[in-house]
């Protein structure tokens, strides 16, 4: 964790923020508001994302935050098939989807990077 002195200051929760946001509009146009499950899953696995780094940074050692990592990482795995479902059901536009996809794997892309940094050498 060394060099952050807060959660707000690492790029994955900065990122995981600004997609909290974007899944929130997207989720509020009336086709998505009408799936009251899918949308209140879609919104507590995208808030899982940020949350988890969070939580994982405050636990102050290497181990735990690791940990919290790879959950935050598997809840971005999770909202990537959600939004395959609100594809399929028409609940967004391919447009829409390219975008959040982009957006969630590049923070899982960040997330597996920041592992592989804080994980012990051999």
């Amino acid at each position: 964790m060394g060099r952050f002195k807060s959660f707000e200051e690492i790029n994955s929760w900065q990122k995981a923020r600004i997609f909290n946001k974007r899944i929130y509009e997207i989720t509020e146009s009336p086709k998505f508001n009408k799936d009251v499950e899918l949308n209140r899953q879609i919104k507590r696995a995208s808030i899982s994302i940020s949350s988890n780094i969070a939580e994982g940074f405050e636990r102050n050692t290497d181990k735990e935050f690791i940990y919290f990592l790879y959950v935050a990482k598997a809840s971005a795995a999770e909202v990537r098939s959600q939004l395959y479902l609100a594809l399929d059901l028409e609940y967004i536009t391919i447009s829409e989807f390219q975008e959040l996809i982009e957006l969630v794997t590049e923070i899982s892309k960040l997330l597996s990077g920041f592992i592989k940094y804080l994980s012990p050498k051999p």
